[in-house]
């Protein structure tokens, strides 16, 4: 979508695509940094200063991501007194579905006894959530949709190999939800997007399936999650941030504009590393690491539903998701808040 963007003159988009409820959902158990200095050779300190998290939550034995996103629905019903019984489509950005098939967006659809609703699972990693807005935006703008559930949720705890104290110190659980509607008032939606994945960097982020290599790179067939960190950092900090840079200045933004930042809360030093080159003030990144550790897709749902919760997201104020990860993927939505 990052040449497709090149081509619309700043500030030209302007779908009414706007999000009009929200809700999140995490597990009751805590692990916390003193947790893991049991299972490896870490320590609280380490760990703090390295990437910002204190404590992250663990699903239980018999919570799956679907049990996590039907919760995150309930929240966002129960504090906004919206239906959900005329949903046009469901999408769901999960790495950690309970099955390949059937997908997370189908449980979530008979749990809820949606009639006639398209339901899709979207796998972008920890970009997962801000591609599934850009789906969204793209069906209610064409207006074949009218109504969309966004759904960022991870197990990642099921995933984790906590024999690797590289890794088992950043992932959690958790969900995050939203619903999608056309604003006619004409007071706020996605006013940009922007996203680009370079493939060849795949085999530094993955959960090993069917295919015993990625090209030449061979994978652990072990079912757990596996991250080249020191090569995702860099990436992350030189990539991440000339995307946000491209995104900005292909729609004539400038970073003082963005009231909130929300990137996907990867870990503390990333996100500091990615305000300093981008220019976006460090005070106006939201993150959802520190009590929750790294979710992947729920992270920027997580982040900002804590915002909105104490009010700190106001109406008319441009707030940007920005969300990347295994892929590598990036993938960027500008918003015109709307919602009360």
């Amino acid at each position: 979508m990052s040449n497709a963007a090149a081509n619309h003159a700043p500030n030209q988009i302007q779908s009414n695509a706007a999000i009009t409820a929200i809700g999140s959902y995490v597990p009751e158990r805590r692990m916390t940094n003193s947790d893991l200095e049991k299972l490896v050779d870490t320590n609280d300190e380490w760990i703090v200063r390295r990437t910002g998290i204190h404590e992250r939550r663990i699903a239980a034995e018999h919570e799956f991501t679907s049990d996590l996103c039907i919760a995150a629905i309930q929240d966002m019903i129960d504090r906004y007194a919206v239906s959900v019984d005329d949903v046009d489509y469901i999408i769901v950005a999960t790495t950690t579905p309970n099955a390949v098939v059937p997908g997370v967006a189908s449980l979530v659809q008979t749990r809820f006894g949606i009639v006639s609703c398209g339901a899709v699972d979207v796998q972008a990693a920890c970009a997962g959530f801000a591609s599934s807005i850009q789906l969204a935006n793209g069906l209610i703008l064409s207006g074949m949709c009218r109504k969309i559930l966004v759904i960022g949720g991870e197990t990642l705890s099921k995933v984790t190999d906590y024999t690797d104290r590289a890794t088992c110190i950043l992932f959690g659980d958790g969900a995050g939800a939203i619903l999608m509607e056309k604003d006619t008032a004409g007071s706020g939606g996605v006013t940009a997007m922007y996203s680009t994945t370079d493939g060849s960097l795949g085999h530094q982020v993955y959960l090993s399936g069917l295919a015993p290599s990625i090209g030449e790179h061979p994978l652990q067939q072990n079912g757990r999650l596996v991250q080249n960190g020191q090569e995702v950092y860099k990436w992350a900090i030189t990539q991440v941030s000339e995307g946000i840079t491209n995104m900005l200045t292909q729609y004539g933004i400038q970073p003082d504009d963005i009231d909130w930042f929300v990137p996907h809360s990867a870990n503390m030093r990333i996100v500091d590393a990615i305000c300093e080159r981008t220019g976006i003030a460090k005070e106006r990144a939201l993150t959802s690491m520190g009590d929750y550790g790294n979710t992947s897709a729920a992270s920027i749902p997580l982040a900002l539903d804590r915002a909105v919760r104490v009010g700190l997201v106001k109406p008319g104020q441009l707030v940007l998701l920005y969300g990347f990860g295994g892929g590598l993927t990036q993938a960027g939505v500008l918003i015109r808040w709307s919602m009360q």
